[in-house]
């Protein structure tokens, strides 16, 4: 998969102009290769303008920020992306975790009652069964 080295959108392999910037791409610099940073596929300027955008995308709710206000940038766009996974991450284990923990509370009330009711049950067939 090859990623545009001025713009970052993905193109086709093979490609040698990019659909988005029209930027003409080289075959070594277009994708990132193991071992190099995933920022050197962004153009350095837009990295510079937009670090304050990458660092709010993974405060939370402020992820909105940079999805709205940053939207035409490669570098803001990829990071707005990663901030709404861990959003959405977060989001959903706190769903789960709050439902388990519901769930137990409410067994843990509900057994020992239960556990006393089978006793007590227990209790008069056993008084019954002496008349």
């Amino acid at each position: 998969m090859a990623f545009c080295s001025k713009c970052g959108k993905q193109i086709p392999d093979g490609q040698t102009l990019c659909d988005q910037c029209a930027a003409e791409q080289n075959s070594g610099n277009s994708s990132p290769q193991a071992g190099r940073e995933e920022t050197d596929r962004f153009d350095a300027g837009d990295i510079q303008n937009n670090k304050a955008m990458a660092v709010l995308s993974y405060i939370g709710i402020f992820v909105l920020i940079p999805v709205f206000a940053a939207k035409n940038s490669p570098y803001a766009r990829y990071h707005a992306n990663q901030g709404l996974l861990l959003l959405l991450a977060g989001v959903i284990w706190g769903m789960f975790y709050s439902i388990v923990a519901v769930c137990l509370t409410i067994l843990s009330l509900f057994i020992p009652f239960l556990w006393m009711i089978s006793f007590a049950v227990i209790s008069i067939l056993g008084i019954l069964s002496l008349v």
